[in-house]
């Protein structure tokens, strides 16, 4: 039976918003994450995707014990880490860790290389003796392919590419089971980010790793990813493998995003059915009620017929005239019931959709 390294359960992440200057009070909360469940199984790769501002920067500081949910629970290799604290929750996150999004800022420009990546051993001295601390980061520097000469030298001396190799390093020098690389390439030109791609896949196979892969570019966690999971508003609203969610994607939110994702073959552009959504993503600070993707939905739209259609809502007809307005009629069932995130037409995808079937 595969170990399962990393779960997490129906996890809450609400930030509230406050007004005033001496008796602060919550005027509303912004719903970042509203019950996210997932598992990752060891040497296994999860792809998260969904458009800016969906969760997934949340999702990952909640899971690397950055942040603590307001309501669920993350538990690493079993350990419950929202129950944690002090020294046992040192210890627990050694086993998970965080790969940033900017290369740039993510290192301590005061800091040389080697203190950098030494760093870790400094919070948990137990792991290597301070006599072979030294070796242990020329080592790292080798694996990730930098020259362990220059680790007396400052990130400013580095490329973007390089620095991300650094920050790597450092995520790898507690031997961690999980890595959660919250878009580790999106700052990079495109040539480096196949290198620092080509680097992780040769890293979960030397070090039999786990990894949370976010990104937005879906040809990236295509090649990278065994599982997939969707997100939209703080939700998953589809998970599955990756063929399952790339070649049978059922909920309509997935199917837009793989239509606008760039077709790099230029005979096989036009040749795909483009699906447009209507409008922008809700605020997370005004969800919408049922599902939440249901404004946008052209499927729900397409469902007027059905006997199940309730009163109009209006939405915005396209994202270059919001102010131009069109009445459409959508299932009542899409505006008052959330979907549940329910099997689909094959084993291990689940799809949050109420008209998956359409």
């Amino acid at each position: 039976m595969t170990e399962t390294v990393l779960e997490a359960r129906d996890v809450v992440r609400h930030f509230p918003i406050t007004r005033g200057a001496v008796l602060r009070r919550e005027v509303g909360r912004v719903r970042a994450l509203d019950g996210v469940s997932l598992t990752l199984a060891r040497g296994e790769t999860l792809g998260i995707v969904g458009e800016s501002g969906c969760g997934k920067s949340t999702l990952a500081r909640v899971l690397t014990a950055l942040d603590r949910p307001t309501s669920g629970e993350v538990r690493v290799l079993g350990m419950p880490l929202g129950r944690m604290r002090g020294r046992e929750l040192r210890r627990a996150r050694r086993h998970v860790q965080l790969v940033f999004q900017d290369p740039y800022g993510s290192l301590d420009p005061r800091m040389t290389i080697a203190e950098i990546v030494r760093e870790p051993y400094e919070v948990h001295p137990d792991l290597v003796p301070r006599g072979l601390r030294e070796r242990r980061v020329r080592e790292l520097l080798e694996v990730v392919g930098l020259n362990p000469d220059h680790a007396d030298r400052f990130p400013h001396q580095f490329s973007g590419g390089q620095r991300q190799r650094v920050g790597i390093a450092r995520a790898l020098a507690l031997r961690p089971d999980v890595l959660v690389c919250d878009e580790p390439v999106s700052a990079l030109d495109v040539s480096v980010q196949a290198q620092i791609v080509n680097l992780l896949e040769r890293l979960r196979e030397e070090f039999r790793l786990a990894y949370v892969f976010i990104a937005h570019d879906l040809g990236v966690v295509q090649h990278l990813a065994d599982r997939v999971a969707v997100m939209y508003l703080g939700r998953v609203v589809e998970t599955g493998s990756e063929a399952d969610v790339y070649r049978h994607a059922a909920h309509p939110y997935t199917r837009a995003l793989l239509a606008a994702a760039p077709v790099p073959d230029p005979a096989s552009r036009g040749t795909r059915q483009e699906t447009v959504l209507a409008g922008e993503p809700p605020s997370p600070v005004d969800v919408p009620s049922g599902c939440s993707f249901h404004p946008r939905c052209p499927v729900a739209a397409q469902a007027v017929a059905a006997p199940e259609s309730g009163r109009d809502v209006r939405v915005p007809e396209t994202v270059a005239a919001p102010e131009r307005e069109r009445d459409v009629r959508v299932p009542e069932t899409c505006r008052r019931l959330p979907p549940p995130l329910d099997p689909g037409a094959r084993p291990g995808h689940l799809v949050a959709c109420h008209l998956a079937d359409r």
